[in-house]
């Protein structure tokens, strides 16, 4: 078709004249340094290795000193997002697999970040929270009374934490992106319970009526989504505690949440967030998306075992410090263009919520415990919880985590209300030691003090979750005799001091102990995070549930309070466990009750009042666009850290064996199936020498075509263990025992398992080493 003359010199200088708009507006946009995205949010993530030493280090949480690390059941790491306003503020979250965060570690994060990138990020909007496992190496809080069972401060704990704090982060930065967020929240019935139901009573009648359970149900979830790269992440928070490993346990895990937080990130790689394969609920660890690629034999056992028996176990042979990281399975798996999607299951007042769902028991009649005390014939360590596996820890830490993965995965999918609104922040460092709280009682105030740290005789106790020993009892209010004479050569506590922790009887007077160093935190951050409609309430504790509600309350209170700022419709979730860690806080009802969270609520009965009042300043400070003062800052105590851990000073095999051989291999001409468990040892080193940080220890290979073999699983899969062992303390000979439990829909075909080692010479030289079982079948 032709036009007309007179029309095409109109169009073309059309053209030219839109041609010349087009330049003077694209300079525009560049002069005025305009961005132009249908976002208000650039969204990163992060995700970084922080598995600490898997050997003699004493495990964080039960204090239980014959808790020793040996072996993992699969990795922690440290995942963080960033959100940001385009030449406005910025926010950043870490989730820990550890039992809590640190201030030691906090203060060095700090110190890295300022080196790298000036005041961009500083303890004001960086928070740090731990899950709460019990399953992670200690050793890296700064008061004595956290690394007693350590033996003092371990700098492998340490350092691993704060490198993998910090790698994540710089992740997160790099892969800042315009993005959306969204936000959902839905019940999830069946992962926690009531330990401490007595405490809980004594709350008032009338404000337990307001609630239908006597633990919060409430999972809250974040969904970020590149406007390129679609969903790169999710954080929730919901509380229940990290004990369905038990004090006995000596594998390196993340717990339920470190579980929960493995298995979405695998679904999501996977499966696709679209659709969810059944086989993800059924199974120890995700199968696997393998081709077998020795075509037409997946239903030839016979052929499968004439070529498996071509694979003998090999010798143990040198390799490189790298070698580990490059057969890691989500490193050799890994899209290089877009990041991994990044999961976290965060900690929230999780005080006295146990994932031990079944209740307390005593385990030589198997009768339920006292209901007051949780003891059996008068004495608490035959009262233990019991999870949903039961007796099996790691059924039951899978049970948890799949039953947290499965809500989490409904409120991903279904998530629709987009996160609107400024990013913003407040921070402040508060003395709970002497702090003036005005409290009220139906109209009547008065002030009262805080006090000085103090642990209860009820602390030593333990809980169900994880009894102590001797003759504590929980729900002590009076103390004994001889106890408080061994206390009294610690330090004797004061009649002020024991007037104030009233009707808690002392048993360590940790906020007076200043010997070689402070034994508990005085100082400790508060600080809420605004992301839009999402509020975040960082605590250096665990509130119990009761609590937890009436400083939200609270905080909501004053966020609604202004008519001209939208907060109606604010989720305000508790970050527990965050920027140091000071046990635990009880309303005052529950603290007179002196069961172990009140025993350990460390500030006195008015410890919750305290909080209420200092996070209400920063609320408002908040709405009104206020600054708040900074506050006393804490000490930084890393010169004075004490470490007794002895080194590793040399590895050994016994005579004509290397490093790496098989000394028990997996079991000649087998075929096996899902659900079975496939083992094999070789003769080791201790893991202390090399972490093998974004490496493995464990892998399962998988034969593809005739003589390659690829990853299939390593030890940051649910199942697969890793277990190292010494004939005795002090040997320097040591076995390494991978135990792989078959997933069900796993793919048919010949694999074998294969270990990675660094052996410490005489003279304090590292070497690297592998080796590699039989081959066997999986029909």
């Amino acid at each position: 078709m032709e036009f007309p003359s007179f029309f095409r010199s109109n169009f073309w200088m059309a053209c030219a004249n839109m041609r010349v708009w087009t330049l003077f507006l694209l300079l525009l946009l560049l002069e005025t340094d305009v961005v132009c995205s249908s976002s208000d949010y650039l969204v990163g993530l992060g995700s970084y290795d922080i598995t600490g030493p898997a050997a003699d280090v004493n495990m964080m949480g039960y204090a239980n000193t014959g808790q020793i690390a040996s072996g993992i059941h699969f990795r922690l790491r440290a995942r963080a997002f960033i959100v940001a306003e385009p030449k406005s503020n910025r926010v950043v979250f870490v989730n820990l697999d550890a039992c809590m965060a640190s201030q030691i570690v906090k203060i060095k994060l700090i110190e890295r970040l300022k080196a790298r990138y000036g005041d961009l990020y500083t303890e004001n909007n960086v928070a740090i929270s731990g899950i709460h496992t019990h399953a992670g190496p200690g050793g890296y809080l700064q008061y004595v009374v956290y690394i007693i069972t350590s033996f003092g401060f371990v700098h492998q704990s340490f350092d691993v934490i704060v490198d993998g704090i910090e790698k994540c982060i710089i992740q997160a930065h790099e892969n800042l992106r315009p993005g959306s967020i969204f936000v959902n929240k839905g019940e999830l019935l069946d992962a926690g319970v009531n330990r401490s139901p007595s405490a809980y009573l004594n709350n008032p009648a009338a404000e337990r009526r307001k609630y239908k359970y006597n633990v919060d149900k409430e999972m809250t979830l974040l969904k970020f989504v590149d406007d390129e790269w679609g969903p790169v992440g999710s954080f929730n928070w919901f509380p229940t505690h990290g004990t369905s490993m038990s004090r006995t346990n000596s594998l390196i895990s993340g717990d339920n949440k470190g579980a929960a937080a493995r298995f979405m990130e695998d679904w999501f790689e996977q499966q696709g967030y679209e659709r969810m394969d059944s086989a993800v609920f059924e199974d120890r660890g995700l199968p696997r998306k393998i081709s077998n690629i020795i075509p037409n034999l997946h239903n030839s056992k016979h052929k499968l075992l004439e070529i498996a028996t071509s694979f003998q176990s090999s010798s143990g042979r040198p390799a490189t410090k790298t070698s580990s990281v490059a057969k890691r399975v989500r490193g050799a798996h890994g899209k290089v263009e877009k990041p991994r999607f990044v999961s976290a299951f965060c900690q929230s007042n999780c005080g006295d919520v146990s994932p031990n769902v079944l209740g307390a028991f005593c385990i030589d009649t198997g009768l339920p415990c006292d209901f007051n005390h949780s003891t059996c014939g008068g004495k608490n360590e035959l009262c233990y919880s019991r999870g949903p596996g039961y007796p099996d820890e790691f059924e039951s830490t899978r049970i948890i985590g799949e039953r947290q993965f499965r809500k989490a995965v409904d409120l991903f999918t279904a998530a629709d209300e987009e996160i609107e609104g400024e990013v913003d922040f407040r921070h402040a460092y508060i003395d709970f030691s002497q702090l003036e709280v005005t409290v009220s009682d139906e109209g009547d105030s008065e002030v009262v003090k805080t006090c000085p740290a103090a642990m209860g005789f009820a602390f030593a106790a333990g809980t169900t979750d994880g009894p102590g020993a001797f003759d504590f009892t929980q729900g002590d209010d009076k103390g004994n005799p001889f106890w408080k004479l061994v206390r009294d050569m610690l330090k004797t506590p004061s009649k002020e001091q024991i007037d104030c922790h009233h009707p808690k009887p002392i048993l360590l007077d940790t906020g007076e102990m200043k010997k070689p160093y402070d034994w508990a935190p005085s100082i400790l951050p508060i600080q809420i995070i605004r992301i839009g409609q999402l509020v975040i309430l960082s605590v250096p504790g665990e509130f119990t549930t009761m609590a937890g509600r009436r400083l939200r309350d609270a905080v909501r209170t004053v966020l609604t309070s202004e008519e001209d700022f939208e907060y109606d419709d604010t989720y305000i979730v508790i970050a527990g466990l965050t920027n140091t860690y000071s046990q635990y806080i009880t309303t005052y009802e529950e603290y007179q009750v002196q069961r172990y969270e009140g025993a350990s609520t460390l500030y006195g009965p008015h410890t919750l009042s305290a909080y209420i009042q200092e996070f209400k300043k920063l609320a408002e400070a908040l709405i009104n666009n206020e600054p708040v003062e900074p506050g006393p800052q804490p000490p930084d105590l890393f010169e004075k850290q004490i470490s007794l851990l002895p080194p590793v000073v040399v590895d050994a095999t016994p005579l004509g064996v290397n490093f790496g051989d098989v000394c028990a291999d997996v079991l000649q001409n087998s075929t096996f199936k899902s659900d079975d468990m496939v083992t094999a040892s070789f003769w080791s080193s201790c893991p202390r020498n090399d972490l093998m940080t974004e490496g493995t220890f464990a892998l399962v290979e998988f034969l593809q075509e005739k003589d390659s073999w690829i990853p299939a699983y390593d030890d940051d899969d649910f199942c697969l263990r890793y277990k190292w062992s010494r004939p005795y303390k002090l040997s320097s000979k040591s076995r390494a025992t991978l135990e792989w439990r078959i997933p069900q829909g796993v793919t048919p075909g010949v694999y074998r398992l294969t270990h990675f080692g660094a052996a410490k010479g005489l003279f304090g030289s590292i070497h690297h080493f592998t080796g590699s079982s039989s081959a066997f079948v999986v029909a």
